[in-house]
């Protein structure tokens, strides 16, 4: 019986091992420091991974100036998503929505204009009035907006910003942080992709007036597919992009830079450095069977463990064949068992540095076994864990 329980056991981590080693493996490279970027701060994340390649005063509260309007976009695409409003949804342009400051789509009091052409003029054209008629079409009111948008901060764990307005237009206390900025940008992409490429888009005509993307690296990068330029003479030049290389996708954030040309050149700095030092590794699927484990007192004596979501690592290129792995599961798994019942974690480690700390879950159910099952089940448990 003992021997049954180590060979399982053994049998987990060659299965982990069969996995992680079974692509080519290229020889390893040296990794230099990371460049220095000329910025007030930045970071470097793999959305995938979640993963920090680089960083610097990367929590510090800053203006975002129109960086803000991501999360004006993301709240959209999140009731596109729900059903609350469509893209053919026509928008009415209210006095305050028209005379906002700034950077403009050109909407004119008095019209309507639908939503698909609003939300292009908040993520293209970084239109104020877009975003202010967005907002109040959504909640209401900017002020209402605003309340929703500080909520959605905290669910994707952006504790260092507050929003006071829809724009980013400047207020005393409307700040985020590189890395909170870096949290919301890996969201747009994860969680709304069927309208990611509207980020990628480098012109867009409203009233007659055809305007550019303020990302430049749309036009210099062709890897580069999103997201946003922000500047005001409060938070400087700043940049989120993206780029995606083969399966390996990064995001750059710089804030406080001093010019247009200066934000464009750091995050393409950041970017080069990932691609050229790290890549993007799934390791498992969600769904994926990771080991079958014993049951006791089940209808079934083995279950299939595995993971409720794709899980990814950032590792320096060529370093796949140093990971380690394990899986420790309950000593005792005993039924009724319910899909997505916790039953260990699995680790992956680099060096010593852990990667990947997961639970890993039941993938099936297993009910409860008939009486005589069960007292067989105890009987033999009972000797199992009597000679371990």
């Amino acid at each position: 019986m003992a021997s049954k329980s180590l060979f399982r056991s053994l049998s987990v981590i060659f299965t982990l091992v069969f996995l992680l080693a079974s692509k080519a493996m290229a020889q390893s490279v040296l990794i230099p420091s990371p460049p220095q970027i000329a910025g007030s701060s930045y970071v470097l994340m793999d959305p995938k991974s979640g993963r920090v390649i680089m960083e610097e005063n990367s929590h510090e509260r800053l203006p975002p100036a129109s960086l803000t309007k991501m999360m004006t976009a993301y709240i959209v695409e999140r009731e596109l998503d729900e059903g609350r409003i469509s893209l053919t949804d026509m928008v009415p342009i209210s006095v305050k929505a028209w005379k906002t400051e700034g950077s403009r789509t050109f909407v004119r009091e008095g019209t309507s204009v639908p939503v698909e052409t609003l939300l292009k003029g908040v993520i293209i054209q970084s239109g104020n009035d877009a975003s202010v008629a967005l907002a109040e079409f959504i909640a209401g009111s900017e002020g209402a907006f605003v309340d929703i948008m500080n909520q959605q901060a905290k669910i994707l764990g952006m504790t260092g910003t507050h929003f006071e307005n829809a724009t980013g237009l400047p207020k005393p206390d409307h700040f985020s942080t590189a890395h909170d900025l870096a949290l919301l940008a890996r969201a747009i992409i994860n969680d709304y992709p069927e309208n990611y490429a509207i980020y990628a888009e480098k012109h867009f005509t409203y009233n007659n007036i055809r305007q550019p993307n303020r990302n430049s690296l749309l036009w210099r990068d062709d890897s580069v597919d999103g997201l946003k330029t922000g500047h005001t003479e409060e938070a400087g030049y700043c940049l989120v992009a993206s780029a995606k290389r083969n399966d390996t996708r990064f995001i750059g954030v710089v804030m406080g830079t001093s010019s247009s040309e200066s934000r464009a050149q750091e995050v393409q700095k950041m970017l080069n450095y990932g691609f050229r030092y790290y890549e993007s590794e799934r390791l498992f699927r969600s769904g994926q069977e990771l080991i079958k484990a014993r049951v006791w007192g089940g209808q079934s004596d083995d279950l299939s463990v595995g993971l409720s979501e794709d899980v990814y690592v950032t590792i320096p290129r060529g370093s796949r064949n140093d990971l380690e792995s394990s899986v420790d599961l309950d000593s005792v798994i005993k039924a009724p068992i319910k899909v997505g019942d916790e039953l260990g974690r699995v680790k992956v480690s680099l060096k010593g540095e852990v990667l990947v700390d997961q639970p890993v879950l039941a993938l099936t159910d297993i009910p409860e076994g008939g009486l005589f099952k069960r007292i067989w089940d105890a009987i033999k448990l009972f000797f199992v864990q009597l000679f371990q």
